[in-house]
């Protein structure tokens, strides 16, 4: 990974410039050392390779090239210059699978995988009515460390992917019956002091009374003071095991402290010895033993223990976890199964069809991906989550997607003093009207980057944007100054000082510009090596997809 950086970074200094998005001309005749290679395997949402899928490899300033997938879904381009590049997978019965912005270093391999949906009616989905088969289509085999390399076609769409995956597990639903949020201690009004006090007298003069315990137990729980909590909801225990409320204020309490490994014992204890319990009860169990197993480095067994919980009780819930679980270990394939068929059952969840979106986002499908994010934002539009997804999608693409740009003006216009709300829509309009020099959209592109950085002075990827729209219209000092203003606010933003030294080569300062490349060079190694160890340290998913004898291993670049 450090060798293709030093590589691009070469080959930055040396070409050509030729529009916003930065690319590398080839050279008329390319030395063999100097040539990249793309491939890639494609397969429908089953798993199963899919051939005779045409795939062009596409360039803005050259015609595309074409080729066929094999029967294995395979398929290559070779003696390739480096530059940047879009790959389209078609076939009659699915719909377009587009990966962006493939950046090609000189003599790099790059793979892809692709996932392409079903095109049959207005949604890849039956109806809600259609009675499912609970069991799912895939077997999560193993577990291994990451390699820290690979993804869907470009290091941009990786990245986007594992924050929309990270970014998926603090969704929340607006139809769950949450507790209501608790009141920290040093907020607390004079009549929950004499509670306090009225509950501590009540536990003096009666000490060993199961009441007493658990109600001052799940006072000092409700008022966020774990510690308290934990002794008294212990000794309410011993004196009435089979409680339930108090097993589960127990359970809570013990996560709150973060003593993970008591708190699953604790549910084990409870799954043993509550013979009664019903359905729901007990895959609320299950879920959170999902939840403590992942707490607790297991991600595996945390898969299992979910998969349990929505065969035992098909709620949103229990779904939606699953699914986030699935999709933070790169289990991309089987999270676009278990969002799917979560949204088929709970049709009116947007935090599911989010999940399935940023699910088909890291499986290669931006533009299924966008449109369910779309739909996300139709179903709860004052909920800011999928404008937020999409927005970043539309960020890593380089050109429109399908319905972003609709969505986003939504999200503006409902929302017109969120700083993000208005980057995300000039993103919008911005790659839909690049290089047209449309005179009514580029003032309006320029007008909502300034509001957002207006809004919020520290949001460095707004200053840059309008750097690279002076920079697009050949207004080179403007570019210099927006992008200075974005160092000033983020002196770590490698991209800012990359494009900086962009704007002083153009006026001629090359001792600024070999100074701004120099910085742009040490931030992105030292950005690359903070994300190699992140990803290493992510446990993945190996899974077996049914009729598939070997797991499929995680997506790496060959």
């Amino acid at each position: 990974m450090k060798t293709d950086r030093h590589l691009r970074f070469l080959a930055v200094l040396l070409a050509p410039l030729v529009s916003f998005v930065v690319e590398l001309t080839p050279a008329q005749e390319t030395p063999q050392s100097l040539v990249a290679e793309v491939d890639g395997i494609i397969r429908d949402s089953a798993g199963k390779p899919v051939m005779g899928v045409s795939v062009l490899l596409s360039k803005e300033d050259a015609s595309p090239t074409e080729t066929t997938t094999d029967a294995a879904g395979a398929f290559s381009f070779y003696a390739v210059a480096a530059g940047t590049y879009r790959v389209t997978a078609k076939k009659s019965g699915f719909r377009d699978a587009i990966e962006d912005s493939i950046k090609l270093s000189p003599a790099e391999k790059k793979h892809c995988q692709f996932v392409l949906q079903s095109s049959g009616g207005s949604s890849s989905f039956p109806a809600a009515g259609i009675e499912l088969d609970d069991r799912p289509n895939f077997t999560v085999a193993g577990i291994t460390d990451s390699t820290g390399s690979g993804g869907h076609g470009s290091e941009t769409r990786m990245r986007t992917g594992e924050t929309l995956a990270k970014d998926t597990l603090n969704l929340e639903s607006t139809k769950s019956e949450e507790a209501p949020a608790p009141v920290p201690k040093d907020r607390a009004g004079p009549e929950t002091r004499e509670a306090e006090k009225a509950l501590q007298a009540a536990l003096l003069k009666n000490p060993q009374s199961f009441a007493t315990n658990h109600e001052l137990g799940a006072f000092y729980f409700h008022a966020q003071r774990c510690r308290d909590a934990i002794p008294l909801l212990e000794a309410a225990y011993k004196l009435e095991p089979g409680d339930h409320g108090n097993d589960i204020d127990l359970v809570l309490a013990l996560r709150a402290c973060g003593e993970h490994s008591k708190a699953r014992g604790q549910v084990s204890q409870m799954l043993a010895n509550e013979k009664a319990l019903g359905k729901r009860d007990e895959a609320d169990l299950r879920r959170t033993l999902g939840d403590l197993d992942e707490n607790t480095g297991d991600p595996l067994g945390a898969a299992r223990e979910y998969e349990r919980a929505a065969r035992l009780d098909s709620s949103e819930q229990n779904y939606f976890a699953w699914g986030a679980e699935l999709l933070l270990h790169r289990a991309a394939a089987p999270a676009t199964e278990v969002f799917g068929r979560g949204v088929r059952l709970h049709p009116d969840s947007a935090r599911m069809l989010a999940g399935l979106g940023a699910a088909l986002y890291t499986s290669g499908s931006a533009a299924e991906a966008a449109q369910r994010l779309c739909e996300a934002a139709g179903l709860e539009p004052a909920n800011r989550a999928p404008y937020l997804f999409l927005g970043r999608i539309q960020e890593a693409a380089s050109g429109p997607l399908p319905c972003a740009e609709q969505e986003l003006a939504r999200f503006a216009q409902d929302q017109p003093e969120n700083a993000l709300a208005n980057y995300y829509y000039a993103l919008a309009l911005w790659k839909r009207n690049r290089g047209s020099q449309n005179s009514d959209a580029l003032p309006h592109v320029e007008a909502l980057l300034q509001k957002a950085s207006t809004i919020n002075p520290k949001l460095d990827a707004a200053y840059v944007q309008l750097g690279n729209l002076h920079f697009a219209r050949g207004a080179f000092q403007e570019a210099v100054a927006a992008y200075q203003k974005a160092i000033t606010t983020n002196p770590t933003s490698s991209e800012a000082h990359y494009r900086l030294g962009l704007a002083f080569k153009r006026i001629g300062e090359k001792a600024k510009a070999l100074s701004e490349f120099e910085q742009f060079k040490q931030l992105d190694q030292t950005e690359a090596a903070t994300i190699e160890r992140q990803r290493r340290e992510l446990r993945q998913f190996l899974f077996v997809l049914k009729d598939r004898p070997d797991p499929l291993p995680p997506s790496v670049s060959r």
